[in-house]
């Protein structure tokens, strides 16, 4: 257990003692049996082990760790995570008052302006992971190609992410995120930095991040918001963990999120409607006519505009996010390798479906780095439905 959450403890122990003490002096003998119950049933609690405090972030991934669930070089990727997570989280908080808020005056790799926070958060996340020794190709949204992680640090794993969803809600706000995906290295495209020139360098790269969402060992998102909420699965169901900044560490507060099979709630960008392909306008119709139960309660909107907490309230509540390709952009603005694949592995994993409107986005194969695709996931009911207009 932490160091925080022993000091906790020790002041829960304390303040416990003491106010047995006080109520003791003031109640006399009439109470006095009441208190020695009082301190037996706490005495029986603390030998237990048992606190109000919810599973710190560090513990749980250790009691992945013994329960072969991960291996000590991924324990060590998850907790340096958590870290950059953390500075992240902060960093969004004082955006406003440190001048953080704003453009940076570039453009990532996409074509999109970058904002000041997207680019301190990609290189927390990038130090982060690099300074972890345990990952040995790191692929960003804000960056052009993966980038192959010195040999002095290199580790194991691949690490995709984006470093902040949403950012263009920072200015007002709005709930922002990172969310990441974590996938075991290549042995045959491990880069040769004494011998190979920079291009093959990045070609092994490249080949050793386009993996298809099935080979993903664990992904997670955490959310900026009221609350700071890492969620993650490392194959063996959905947690959620809210951050404490009294004892600075994530504390489980959601054990084995489950997505409900269905859910009257959509979010989709309906300004893009006309856009759409017909079999999309019809599913999006039917829903305000009640959807497969057609002639009751129509389905209510929710749409934020981050992926993040778009899919988080989705997670909780049920119903379906969908961010569909149009005549503008056919494959939609949602990446593969970084959005939709680790958004569909945490949605299968609470017994959810992530989809491109066909089929599975986990069996998509990607063709490059920033491949854009379709993106439908919540309720498995409700994805369904949805891929019974587009098939």
């Amino acid at each position: 257990m932490d160091d925080g959450v022993d000091i906790l403890m020790m002041a829960s122990t304390t303040t416990m003692k003491s106010f047995v003490s006080k109520t003791s002096s003031s109640s006399a003998l009439r109470n006095t049996k009441k208190s020695s119950s009082s301190k037996r049933v706490f005495s029986v609690r603390a030998k237990a082990g048992q606190s109000e405090m919810g599973t710190p972030f560090s513990t749980w991934v250790l009691q992945q760790e013994m329960k072969d669930n991960i291996d000590n070089e991924h324990a060590i990727v998850l907790q340096s995570i958590s870290v950059a997570c953390k500075q992240i989280a902060s960093l969004v908080q004082r955006a406003g008052l440190a001048g953080m808020t704003g453009l940076a005056g570039e453009q990532n790799v996409q074509g999109e302006d970058q904002k000041k926070l997207d680019v301190i958060s990609n290189d927390v996340f990038c130090d982060t992971l690099r300074l972890s020794g345990r990952t040995g190709v790191i692929a960003s949204e804000e960056e052009d190609v993966p980038v192959a992680v010195e040999e002095t640090y290199g580790g194991n794993y691949v690490c995709v992410f984006d470093p902040l969803d949403g950012s263009s809600n920072i200015d007002a706000a709005v709930s922002t995120g990172s969310i990441w995906g974590i996938y075991a290295g290549d042995s045959q495209c491990v880069p040769d930095f004494s011998s190979e020139s920079p291009a093959e360098v990045e070609a092994k790269c490249v080949q050793n991040v386009c993996q298809p969402g099935e080979n993903l060992v664990s992904a997670g998102y955490c959310m900026y918001s009221s609350s700071t909420i890492l969620v993650i699965s490392v194959g063996d169901g959905v947690f959620g963990f809210t951050l404490d900044s009294a004892v600075g560490e994530f504390i489980m507060t959601h054990e084995r999120i489950q997505i409900p099979k269905s859910g009257k709630i959509y979010s989709f960008n309906e300004g893009n409607y006309d856009m759409w392909t017909p079999g999309l306008k019809q599913y999006m119709d039917s829903l305000k006519t009640g959807g497969k139960e057609t002639g009751t309660k129509p389905y209510s909107a929710r749409y934020i505009g981050s992926l993040v907490g778009d899919f988080h309230r989705t997670m909780l509540y049920g119903g379906i996010y969908g961010y569909p390709g149009d005549a503008k952009n056919p494959t939609g603005k949602l990446r593969l390798l970084y959005e939709c694949a680790p958004m569909s592995f945490l949605a299968e994993q609470a017994g959810g479906a992530g989809s491109d409107g066909t089929g599975r986005v986990l069996k998509i194969n990607p063709e490059k780095v920033h491949q854009r695709v379709p993106f439908f996931t919540g309720s498995v009911e409700e994805v369904a439905y949805l891929e019974s207009f587009m098939k």
